[in-house]
């Protein structure tokens, strides 16, 4: 138990940086044609990645980073990677913390449970608790892509840069690759979360115990 609680604290923690304010990139510097990918050694360095974001290693085999003309600009991915990051970092702890401790008042006990299933008892159970989720989510979009949108625009904005740091965590481009780096790691986890629940019934702890 004092291992999970370990656990869970750290990955909290690690939840609580997400949201501290991003630094202001530096000026882009344009990347040598003869660069190679430090991902992928094999492959070009991808011309709009030159280091200067955090977490950049020049992974980008899809050609991602240079879509063009239809809004999807690589601030545009940025914006939705951190988004993406930040929220998978949240769920992990959020399963982990039901898993082990148990569900809050007023919902379905989730203790030992696989979290796909909760999901489930809960929409069976509380449905209006599902769709206060889907407004108040849809509020933290559109509020959002407004700061997206105008940030794009002015330039005055890092993607991902809501001003919201309570703790005080110093802004550092090594803040800013951890946050990126855990956030990447929460997606896969999360990912894996899902799948290992949806297909063993299963809590992921449960799972972990059992080698499945």
């Amino acid at each position: 138990m004092a291992r999970f609680t370990a656990l869970v604290a750290s990955l909290m923690l690690t939840a609580a940086v997400a949201f501290t304010p991003s630094v202001k990139s530096s000026s882009r510097t344009a990347v040598s044609l003869a660069a190679k990918s430090k991902a992928l050694p094999f492959l070009e360095q991808p011309k709009n990645l030159d280091g200067s974001l955090a977490g950049d290693a020049g992974f980008d085999p899809l050609g991602l980073s240079e879509i063009e003309g239809i809004g999807a600009d690589l601030y545009w991915m940025r914006e939705a990677e951190l988004k993406h990051a930040r929220v998978a970092m949240l769920a992990t702890v959020g399963v982990l913390f039901v898993e082990g401790c148990g569900s809050m008042p007023g919902f379905p006990e989730g203790k030992g449970q696989s979290q796909m299933d909760v999901f489930w008892d809960v929409w069976a159970e509380h449905p209006n608790y599902i769709a206060a989720a889907l407004v108040f989510f849809t509020i933290i979009e559109v509020i959002s892509g407004v700061a997206t949108t105008a940030g794009r625009e002015s330039g005055l904005r890092d993607a991902g840069d809501f001003g919201f740091n309570p703790l005080g965590f110093k802004d550092t481009m090594e803040m800013r690759t951890k946050e990126i780096a855990n956030g990447r790691l929460a997606m896969l986890a999360a990912a894996g979360m899902i799948m290992q629940g949806m297909t063993t019934h299963n809590g992921c702890l449960t799972n972990l115990l059992q080698g499945e």
